[in-house]
């Protein structure tokens, strides 16, 4: 199991007790569009759901089993601007199969928020499991490539134009103090590099590609990785999408392929 300082948890619990007092002034906002959300049948991507519905915006949000999604789709019930579709970021081909049947909607936001930790134990020294690599990197970088490239296209025809992939203070490779888990961590560093030539290859097509990343944040992937009663005391998840919607209606081109961007406005070391 990955372990996690006391000072990483304690450094983590001040980031977010000031958490208001270092939010910059909000920018303007950008209206209402549509947004595509991967993964938004619990944790962040449900919350993304749900503040993006409240705002009026036009919500289409994928979740592998909708039929379980049970929050979900009371958000939906209640608001008609939210569509739920089956989506495994795996399968290629249902993802193509997706962005066909919206080829006539223009998506003003994709939200790459799809991921997943893996087996804590398949990442360990002694134990290294090559298909459970394989996995971690399909799911978290490969597939969040995938849904840009089969959407991109219906983004570069919307107001916005913004696809955003949600990365890691785990993936910074410059940042001290940490230890695994190894492969969820090369995943995120890896799909900083390919979001990064992706900003480069649409950068003519007026696309926005960024890197948003929140705090560490109460969810059950958190509190895997380091105990419920640490992931208790760091941000609540309503208050890291908040953060992180301010900063998406804030992107423009000069972020673009640029480093990541902390929920607070802030930019992260690579």
């Amino acid at each position: 199991m990955a372990r996690t300082s006391i000072a990483s948890v304690v450094l983590a619990s001040i980031l977010v007790a000031t958490f208001a007092a270092q939010q910059p002034p909000a920018r303007p906002a950008t209206g209402t569009g549509t947004v595509l959300i991967t993964g938004s049948n619990r944790g962040l991507g449900l919350e993304f759901a749900k503040q993006y519905a409240s705002r009026g915006w036009r919500v289409i949000a994928t979740a592998r089993q909708p039929e379980a999604a049970t929050e979900l789709r009371a958000i939906a019930a209640q608001n008609r601007g939210v569509s739920i579709e089956k989506l495994d970021v795996e399968d290629v081909a249902a993802i193509k199969a997706l962005a066909a049947k919206y080829k006539a909607t223009a998506i003003d936001v994709l939200i790459n928020n799809a991921g997943v930790l893996g087996d804590m134990q398949k990442q360990n020294v002694g134990s290294f499991n090559k298909a459970e690599f394989d996995d971690v990197m399909d799911v978290n970088v490969f597939g969040a490539l995938a849904v840009a490239d089969a959407f991109l296209d219906r983004v570069a025809a919307s107001t916005q134009k913004k696809i955003v992939s949600i990365t890691s203070r785990s993936g910074i490779i410059s940042q001290p103090g940490r230890r695994g888990p190894s492969f969820y961590r090369a995943s995120k560093a890896a799909l900083n590099m390919v979001m990064k030539v992706l900003a480069d290859d649409v950068r003519d097509r007026g696309v926005i590609v960024a890197l948003v990343s929140p705090p560490p944040t109460e969810t059950d992937m958190l509190k895997q990785l380091i105990g419920p009663e640490n992931a208790a005391r760091q941000a609540k998840v309503p208050d890291a999408i908040g953060g992180l919607i301010k900063v998406i209606d804030g992107l423009t081109l000069e972020n673009s392929g640029g480093p990541p961007v902390y929920f607070d406005g802030t930019l992260l070391p690579w």
